[in-house]
């Protein structure tokens, strides 16, 4: 099949004909192209050279069609309006439909936090779709083709927009029944009798900032299980397997409810903060923007929830 390329060398010179065939006239179609109508006559005549027949009639009367004028332009012209059809359907179709936003967090947040809520989202939110892009371990950079996205910024930022959420707050948790069979940690001991679930991707160092000597898993007298996914780990916390570290920014409702409870008195606030970002080069959206500002109402009220049992614990996400 021969290239339309090849037949038209300039797809802007068939749809100046277009125009000057339907007005009748190279004043007209200038006018709708913002061109002279010398630079429309010369167009004309341009790809009148380059199909190799005459398009247009000129006479004392004005423009008439040719035979083979009047041929190419039903075509050109019902095709221009086939596809105006479509694109004025594609846009009316892109209005009407529902956006979707793409959330990055972590499996756990996911799981324990977000889903519970995903009723009152949707009460919120009737016209946004959601789509969930989750880590099972540790949270590292931020893909570019997410909304939003739950982290802990290193010191030095990342250059992109970002709001606090909730504070870093990490306490060893348990649950109830655990506690009733194996009684409190006792972070000065060696974790004898004690079973701690860890995840692979954590330092050693963070559970010694918590543990002390029970983090020395060669010299103390727990058991260890590790999980790749932090999720789990928290799932099997509250089926009464062990004693997991417990990052409040996931874990406040489990504590609110009871589900979870503090296995020890030992409680570390890093002074860091989950941030709420928006991927840098992202622009900026209002249902984004309005899905920030709920999720931050909705952290804020289980913060003051926990408050209750936990008086020293801040009561909304600062700043």
């Amino acid at each position: 099949m021969t290239s339309f390329s090849r037949l038209i060398p300039s797809g802007r010179k068939l749809l100046v004909f277009e125009a000057a065939a339907r007005t009748g006239s190279f004043t007209a179609a200038a006018r709708e192209f913002n061109l002279t109508q010398p630079s429309v006559s010369r167009s004309i005549a341009q790809l009148e050279d380059s199909l190799g027949m005459a398009l247009f009639e000129r006479g004392p009367a004005g423009l008439a069609l040719t035979p083979e004028g009047r041929e190419l332009h039903a075509v050109v012209h019902g095709s221009l309006e086939r596809i105006g059809a479509v694109i004025r359907s594609l846009q009316e179709r892109r209005k009407t439909a529902r956006p979707v936003v793409t959330l990055s967090l972590s499996s756990s947040f996911a799981m324990h936090w977000l889903v519970p809520r995903l009723a009152a989202f949707q009460a919120s939110f009737p016209g946004v779709d959601l789509r969930f892009d989750l880590a099972a371990g540790v949270l590292r950079g931020i893909p570019d083709n997410v909304d939003l996205a739950t982290r802990i910024l290193p010191d030095q930022g990342l250059d992109c927009p970002a709001w606090d959420f909730a504070p870093e707050i990490i306490l060893p948790v348990c649950s109830p029944a655990y506690l009733r069979r194996h009684g409190r940690l006792d972070p000065d001991g060696d974790g004898r009798g004690h079973v701690f679930l860890h995840l692979t991707d954590h330092d050693m160092a963070a559970w010694g900032r918590v543990w002390g000597g029970v983090s020395d898993r060669a010299a103390g007298g727990g058991s260890w299980l590790e999980f790749s996914d932090y999720a789990v780990i928290l799932q099997a916390a509250m089926n009464g397997e062990g004693i997991a570290l417990g990052w409040v920014s996931v874990i406040a409702d489990a504590l609110v409810r009871g589900v979870l409870v503090s296995a020890s008195d030992c409680v570390i606030r890093t002074g860091k903060q989950h941030q709420l970002v928006r991927p840098k080069g992202r622009p900026a959206s209002r249902v984004v923007d309005e899905i920030r500002a709920w999720m931050t109402a909705e952290m804020g009220r289980s913060l003051a929830a926990l408050a209750q049992i936990l008086p020293d614990f801040p009561k909304a996400p600062p700043g």
